[in-house]
């Protein structure tokens, strides 16, 4: 029901009007009555209705100044005017303060109602018009955000937006940037994500920034447009991102971020981003690039990429890990001076892998090349060196294996030699590597010392003195001369005994008392 107001400074009309209408009919219930606008307005103040009828001439304030004042104060309550016959231009006055209907005194109840059924269907239409404009707007609201986002992704990616369609949209979405810049960031999760973590990135970025304007996800990555801000304070604000996000969802971030420009440069301020974020290749997962990371790379004069790969795998071959370490180290800084494009690169290490896994045998060559296309699909410099090395290790330590077992061999047949040579005079490295080995004696040597820990003429010394020490145990009474002879030492004794005192701490006469 809406409620309704009378007003007329005449009781008995007051009365005539309240007993003959059928407010009911009319959808309507009678309220309250008032003397005058005076009071009416009092009314109206404290019990606001839907319906004023209410007569022209009262004293006090009239029915035209009480028209005036609730049509500021209360837009929404409707007037009937109640007018004398001579009355009627200047009810018609009333029509400026929103009145449509008036009644010429005097009126019958039919009259009235049928004016009351009007106004009702006029504030139903209007409710209902409200209504409708309420859900558009409460569906607007519900929408806007992924208006947002979708206007963000066009405007980045579309080249057939322009600055008035951003006018466009900074109306519809309220937003005014006047004279202040913007920064773009994009945001890469690194490893394997949900969906869902695109909008925590989203999230933790609007706690912690306060400032910003738009937000989307465009493929795979997080954009946001922020205002710009302290550059100090902005690189902060992305690391704490970066660092929430890990904390939480122990996944890594890449953050590029352009500089300041205004928001109508957003698509040339979107491929800096991503100039950027491909810079990463180079620069390792996690972080904040920005284009002064990028600085001097494309004007940089590339000189030819030149590398002595055959020492690298010569190390490899001989399973020397230290040293071809230190060469894939060297070869991936070259490449990384460089700054190739990421397929010239890619190709250049995809070149040295096939080298690489070409050492292994026919089972390791066969399982290091199923992995290829894991290599290839690898983003980083550091992660293809780390897939690199971890290769050529697995090729090396084999190789070492083998080369050590060969080597013990050998050093085994020295030993051996050594043995059954003691009491040869002519016993030295270079006769065992010519007479009996056929080797090389600087190799020989050094192979060697590295097995035994000594070098052979040392080694040879210890075996002959510590045989020396076996022979005076079992015969106290040999002559030392005897020894000198059976040990290599020839026909001189006095040579045998300062050896033998350099090793034992005292002359073979006196190990033989002791």
């Amino acid at each position: 029901m809406y409620k309704v107001l009378l007003v007329d400074d005449e009781r008995i009309i007051l009365d005539g009007i309240t007993a003959i209408v059928d407010w009911t009919s009319a959808e309507t219930v009678l309220a309250g009555t008032a003397r005058n606008g005076l009071e009416a307005y009092e009314f109206i103040a404290q019990h606001p209705p839907d319906i004023v009828i209410s007569d022209i001439k009262m004293p006090g304030m009239d029915g035209l100044q009480l028209a005036a004042k609730v049509s500021q104060e209360y837009p929404g309550i409707r007037f009937i005017m109640l007018s004398g016959f001579g009355e009627f231009e200047y009810a018609q006055s009333a029509m400026r303060y929103g009145v449509k209907h008036y009644l010429v005194k005097p009126c019958n109840e039919n009259k009235i109602a049928s004016a009351l059924r009007e106004v009702v269907a006029e504030l139903k239409a209007d409710e209902t018009k409200a209504q409708f404009v309420r859900s558009m707007k409460e569906g607007l609201v519900k929408v806007l955000p992924h208006v947002k986002e979708q206007f963000l992704k066009e405007f980045v990616t579309n080249k057939t937006y322009g600055g008035g369609d951003w006018e466009y949209y900074r109306k519809l979405f309220e937003l005014d940037l006047g004279e202040r810049k913007v920064r773009l960031a994009l945001f890469q999760l690194e490893g394997a994500f949900e969906f869902e973590h695109l909008f925590a990135v989203k999230n933790i970025a609007g706690d912690i920034l306060s400032n910003i304007v738009l937000s989307s996800t465009v493929g795979d990555h997080v954009l946001l447009v922020a205002e710009d801000a302290n550059e100090t304070d902005m690189h902060e604000k992305m690391e704490l991102i970066r660092q929430t996000f890990l904390k939480y969802y122990k996944i890594d971030l890449t953050i590029a971020l352009s500089e300041a420009g205004d928001i109508t440069q957003a698509r040339s301020l979107y491929k800096q981003t991503l100039e950027c974020l491909n810079h990463r290749f180079y620069l390792g997962e996690g972080g904040l690039i920005t284009k002064r990371d990028l600085a001097g790379t494309g004007e940089r004069e590339r000189k030819e990429f030149v590398f002595d790969e055959e020492k690298l795998l010569l190390e490899i071959k001989a399973g020397r890990w230290d040293g071809a370490k230190a060469g894939i180290e060297q070869y991936f800084g070259q490449i990384g001076e460089q700054r190739f494009d990421i397929h010239t690169a890619k190709s250049y290490v995809i070149q040295l892998f096939m080298a690489i896994i070409r050492l292994g045998d026919e089972e390791q060559m066969n399982a290091h090349m199923q992995k290829l296309v894991s290599l290839m699909e690898l983003n980083t410099l550091q992660a293809l060196q780390a897939y690199l090395q971890e290769t050529a290790s697995d090729i090396c330590q084999k190789r070492y294996r083998e080369t050590v077992g060969r080597h013990s061999a050998i050093v085994q047949k020295v030993i051996d030699s050594i043995e059954e040579q003691l009491g040869n005079p002519e016993l030295s490295l270079g006769w065992v590597a010519h007479e009996l080995l056929y080797m090389n004696a600087d190799y020989l040597g050094k192979l060697f010392k590295k097995e035994t820990g000594e070098k052979f003429s040392n080694y040879v010394m210890k075996a002959r003195i510590t045989k020396a020490t076996e022979l005076i145990e079992r015969s106290p009474d040999v002559k030392i001369f005897e020894l000198a002879e059976q040990l290599g030492f020839g026909d001189n004794p006095q040579y045998f005994s300062q050896v033998f005192k350099k090793y034992v701490g005292c002359t073979p006469s006196e190990y033989m008392k002791a």
